[in-house]
C-alpha cells in the first residue's frame, strides 16, 4: 500500500507534545476498514551463476519500472496491476500493491504484476527465487544510498544479523486500515500482535541462513529481527504508546547534503526535539525529519496511516495468498476477531519461541492450527477456504509451508 504519511517540509518541531499530537494523526488514519494491500519480497540471482544481479542489469531488465532507488531519473511506473518495483540493499526486488477493496482483488492484480516482473527479470537471465532466506550468498550490499550506509554502520556494531537482515531475507508484509475510532485501532492493534507468535510458526520457512551457526530456527529470517537493535524492532503492544515509543528510539540517521548521514549514536529523535542535539546536527528537527524518521523503525507491527504486518516470511510459490487470506478473515468483523484472539492470547508473547520452534511446538502448533481454521470459516472466498483448509492440515501435521505429507 502506498504510504499514508505526508512529509511536512521545512516546518520545525516545536515540541514533544507537538511530535505525539503531529504522530497520532500520520501514524492511525480513521475511517471504516475497506483496503487491504501487501508488499511481497523474492531473492534475486544472475544465472547460471547464481550471482547477485548487479543494480544496471535489474535497471536494463525493469525499464520504466525501475525504482528511483537505482535510478534517480527513472519515472518508477507501477506494473500493469497497480504495483511499484523496488528492490532491497542486497538485490531482494519487491512488489508493493496498490490497496485493494478486496483479498481477491489483491492476490489478482498481485499474480498479474508477479507475471510480468518474472518476464522482465528473464530478459537479463535474473532468477526470482520465493525463498525467505539466502542460504548460498554471503550478504553484500548492491544499494549504496547514505541511508543504506548509515544502516548497515549502525546494524555492524550489534552483531552480525543487521547485514544478513538486509541483504539475504525476503518476507511478505500485509497492511490494513487502522480502524473506524481510536477503539477500532487499539482492538486491531491489539489482534494483530496477539496472533503475531502463532502466526511465525503457521508460516515460518527458513531453517537455514548463510553464515548463521548450526541450530535449528524454524525462521532464521525472523530471527535476525530478534537479534537486532531491539528498541527500534520490539515496537509497543498498545496503539496508544506508539508516537511516546517512535520518539524513544535512536536515530537511524539523519538526512543530509552529503553521503555521510550517520546519527550521534543512541541518540533518539525525543533528544532531538528538545534541543539536545541542535549543536551535534547543526539544525533543528522538521515534520519532514520526523516522517522520515518513521520509516526507519522496523517493529513487528508498523503504523504508517494503515498498520503494517511484518512478522512474515516470504512464502514458496504462491502461498503468500494464505497469510493475505488468513489476516483478511481474522479481522473481518467482531466475531471473528473475538474467536481469534481468544485462540491466540496462550501463545501471544512467545515470538522468541515462535521463530526458533514454529511447529515442533504443540502449544504454538494448536494455536496455529486453530487461527488458519478460524480464518477459513470467515472467508467469503471459496479458493481461500481451500487454501486455509489445507494450511490449517499442514499445521496440523507440523509441517512448513511447501512441506508435503
Amino acid at each position: 500500500m502506498a504510504t499514508a504519511i505526508q512529509s511536512v517540509e521545512g516546518v520545525g518541531v516545536t515540541s514533544r507534545p507537538a511530535a505525539e499530537a503531529y504522530l497520532g494523526g500520520v501514524c492511525f488514519k480513521l475511517g471504516p476498514p475497506q483496503l487491504i494491500g501487501a508488499e511481497l519480497e523474492w531473492l534475486t540471482a544472475q544465472v547460471p551463476e547464481f550471482v547477485r544481479p548487479d543494480l544496471a542489469a535489474l535497471a536494463y531488465a525493469l525499464g520504466p519500472h525501475t525504482p528511483r532507488s537505482i535510478d534517480p531519473s527513472s519515472p518508477a511506473q507501477p506494473l500493469p496491476g497497480g504495483s511499484a518495483v523496488s528492490v532491497e540493499p542486497g538485490g531482494q526486488i519487491e512488489l508493493s500493491s496498490a490497496p485493494c477493496r478486496s483479498a481477491r482483488e489483491l492476490c489478482d492484480y498481485l499474480s498479474a504484476d508477479h507475471a510480468v516482473l518474472t518476464d522482465l527479470l528473464s530478459s537479463r537471465a535474473i532468477l526470482m527465487s520465493s525463498e525467505a532466506a539466502d542460504t548460498r550468498r554471503p550478504p553484500q550490499r548492491l544499494l549504496q544510498s547514505p541511508r543504506y550506509r548509515a544502516m548497515e554502520s549502525r546494524f555492524s556494531g550489534i552483531g552480525p544479523y543487521g547485514k544478513l537482515m538486509m541483504c539475504n531475507t525476503a518476507a511478505t508484509q500485509i497492511s490494513v486500515d487502522a480502524g473506524a475510532d481510536a477503539a477500532a485501532v487499539e482492538q486491531r492493534w491489539h489482534l494483530l500482535h496477539a496472533v503475531g507468535p502463532a502466526l511465525i510458526a503457521a508460516f515460518a520457512c527458513s531453517p537455514r541462513l548463510y553464515g548463521v551457526p548450526d541450530g535449528h530456527w524454524a525462521s532464521q529470517r525472523m530471527r535476525t529481527w530478534l537479534e537486532l537493535d531491539s528498541p527500534r524492532t520490539t515496537g509497543t503492544r498498545r496503539s496508544g504508546d506508539y508516537a511516546r515509543w517512535v520518539l524513544d528510539v535512536p536515530l537511524l540517521c539523519v538526512r543530509g547534503d552529503g553521503s555521510d548521514w550517520t546519527a550521534p549514536p543512541d541518540a533518539t529523535f525525543g533528544d532531538w526535539v528538545v534541543g539536545s542535539l541542535d549543536d551535534v546536527i547543526g539544525r533543528s528537527p522538521t515534520f519532514a525529519d520526523l516522517d522520515y524518521h518513521l520509516t526507519t523503525l522496523f517493529p513487528p507491527v508498523r503504523a504508517a496511516g494503515y498498520l503494517e504486518v511484518r512478522y512474515l516470511d516470504a512464502q514458496p510459490g504462491n502461498l503468500w495468498r494464505v497469510p493475505v487470506a488468513a489476516i483478511d478473515a481474522l479481522l473481518s468483523g467482531p466475531g471473528a476477531m473475538a474467536e481469534a484472539l481468544a485462540a491466540a492470547l496462550p501463545t501471544a508473547d512467545r515470538w522468541r519461541d515462535a521463530a526458533e520452534f514454529g511447529l515442533a511446538d504443540l502449544e504454538l502448533r494448536a494455536a496455529a492450527t486453530a487461527l488458519l481454521s478460524l480464518a477459513a470459516s470467515y472467508s467469503p472466498d471459496p479458493e481461500f477456504v481451500r487454501l486455509l483448509d489445507a494450511a490449517a492440515e499442514r499445521c496440523c501435521r507440523g509441517h512448513a509451508p511447501g512441506e508435503e505429507g
